[in-house]
C-alpha cells in the first residue's frame, strides 16, 4: 500500500517530537536500507523492530501517539500511497466488497490509513495499554509472517467470509502464509523470492515500479490492475458472482 515502511515514517515523526534519541533512528535507517538492498528480513531484525517500536511508545498515551500518527500521515504517508493500489482498493469497494488492510505496522497507523482511504478496516500489531498508557509490551503477536495469516483466518471466520473466494495482495515473500490462504493471491511490486514463487504457481503479478503488466491478471476482467499490499478484499458481491 505504502512506498517504504509506514512504521519507519511514524518513527521519524516521533523522533522529530523528541520521543527517542538519534541512535534509534539511525538503527531504523540501517534496517530499512538492509531490507531494500538484500530484499529479505532476518528474524533478528524483526525482533529489533519489535523492541524499538515498543520502547519508544512506552509511557506515552494512546491519544498522543494517535494524534502524531495522523500528523505523520499528512506529512509523509499520504504522498507515498501507490496510486495503483488505491485504485484497486476502490474497485473492490465499488462492487460492494470488503477491503481490509493487514500489516505489521502499529494498528493505530493501519487504522488511520484505512480510514483515510475509505477501507472497511485494518489489522495491525497491537501494543498493550492500560488506562490509555502504553506499557511497552505487545498484546498478541507481531503481525508478521504466520501471525498475519492467523489474523486473516480469524477475520474471515468472524465475518463469515470464504477465503477460497477472497483476494490477497502483498509485495513480500514473508507474506506467503497469508497469500497461500486465499483463492486469489496476487504479488504486487514483489521482491525476488515472491516473484519467483508467483511465477511458478501462475499467480497474478503486478509491478508499478517499472510499469510492467502481468499477462495473467484476472481481477474484474482484462485490464484491471493494482493491489493493496497486505490487504484482503472480499465480500458478498464476489461470492455471488462466483457462485452464479
Amino acid at each position: 500500500m505504502v512506498q517504504g515502511a509506514s512504521l519507519f515514517q511514524l518513527a521519524k515523526g516521533l523522533y522529530r517530537r523528541g520521543f527517542f534519541p538519534t541512535r534509534v533512528i539511525v538503527k531504523g535507517l540501517w534496517l530499512q536500507a538492509y531490507f531494500r538492498w538484500v530484499g529479505r528480513e532476518k528474524a533478528g531484525h524483526i525482533q529489533d523492530v519489535r523492541s524499538v517500536t515498543l520502547g519508544f511508545i512506552e509511557g506515552h498515551t494512546v491519544t498522543e501517539v494517535t494524534e502524531i500518527a495522523n500528523e505523520v500521515y499528512e506529512e509523509s504517508l499520504a504522498g507515498r500511497i501507490w496510486p495503483g493500489t488505491r485504485a484497486l482498493a476502490q474497485l473492490h469497494l465499488d462492487v460492494g466488497q470488503q477491503v481490509w488492510l493487514v500489516t505489521a505496522a502499529p494498528v493505530e497507523v493501519a487504522g488511520i490509513i484505512a480510514a483515510r482511504l475509505g477501507l472497511t478496516g485494518a489489522l495491525g500489531t497491537t501494543a498493550e495499554h492500560i488506562d490509555g498508557v502504553y506499557t511497552g509490551r505487545l498484546r498478541g503477536k507481531l503481525l508478521h509472517g504466520p501471525a498475519k495469516a492467523e489474523a486473516v483466518r480469524a477475520l474471515a471466520q468472524e465475518h463469515g467470509l470464504d477465503l477460497a473466494h477472497c483476494f490477497a495482495y502483498s509485495d513480500s515473500y514473508n507474506d506467503l502464509p497469508m497469500l497461500s490462504l486465499v483463492g486469489h493471491p496476487c504479488a504486487i511490486n514483489p521482491d525476488g523470492r515472491l516473484l519467483a514463487h508467483a511465477e511458478e504457481l501462475d499467480w497474478q503479478i503486478q509491478d508499478y515500479r517499472s510499469g510492467r503488466r502481468a499477462a495473467r491478471l484476472g481481477l474484474f476482467g482484462a485490464g484491471a490492475a493494482g493491489a493493496t499490499a497486505g490487504a484482503v478484499a472480499t465480500g458478498f458481491a464476489v461470492r455471488r458472482a462466483l457462485r452464479g
